[in-house]
Formats: structure tokens, sequence, C-alpha cells
């Protein structure tokens, strides 16, 4: 999680796995790490990252734990959103049904949203009305 809403800096990580308790780190050795001029961590540095960052160790290799955490994560961030948290909320009054109608609603909502997303939005065809303009 990005408590600040924006990317660590190196020296907040550093700082963080030290006082994780695993030794300590520098901020040359956690950019080192992040631009791949330096490889393979020791467990020691793995398990301060992975404390760090709220994650288990095998996040870094287990291509299925990463993916499962970060659906974890992009669910926890989207929660933030006060609309979002009420939306959720909402539904989990409703009946099954009702919930996957709204859940169709939005992929649908999604799917125009993409189909527009690639669509040409130019001055000229935002003046013209066409779609993708808001004028």
């Amino acid at each position: 999680m990005q408590p600040l809403r924006r990317e660590f800096t190196y020296e907040e990580v550093a700082r963080g796995c030290t006082e994780a308790g695993q030794g300590t780190f520098s901020k040359t050795y956690v950019w080192q790490l992040r631009t791949g001029q330096r490889e393979n961590p020791t467990k020691r540095h793995l398990e301060a990252l992975a404390t760090f960052f709220g994650v288990p160790p095998a996040y870094f290799f287990d291509e299925d734990v990463a993916t499962r955490v970060d659906s974890q994560l992009a669910l926890a961030t989207a929660l933030r959103d006060a609309g979002v948290r009420d939306v959720a909320l909402r539904m989990m009054r409703m009946d099954d049904t009702s919930r996957q109608s709204i859940v169709r609603i939005v992929q649908e909502v999604m799917q125009v949203y993409a189909a527009r997303s690639d669509e040409p939005t130019g001055p000229e065809q935002r003046q013209q009305g066409t779609p993708g303009g808001m004028n």
C-alpha cells in the first residue's frame, strides 16, 4: 500500500527495512535492487522488503502469490474511495440476482468506456461534437 499516494523514496524503503529489524539497509542498495544493478537479495533482505511492503516474501518470486496480493491491494485501494465503498456496501444488502445485474451494468459501461477510449479525441472532433468530446 502506498499511504502517501506516491512511490516510496529509496530512503523511505531503506529506513523501513532497517526498522523491520532485519539489519541495515542503505538507500543505494534499494536503488541498486530497483534498477537491476544488484540481483538476488539475501533471504534477510527479502524478508525485510516483504515486511516493509506488507506482502509475503513469496510475492517477489511466485507469480501466483504476486497476482493474488496485487488483486487484494487493488481492492483495498479502490475501497479507499468513498463512492466505491458506498456502492460496495449497498450491493452487500442486495440479493444475488440484483448484484449480478449491477455487475452486468458495470461490465457494459466498461466496454463502452474501452471502446470510446480507442476513438480519436483530437480538438477538431471535440469541436464537431463527435463521440469522445464532452463540449
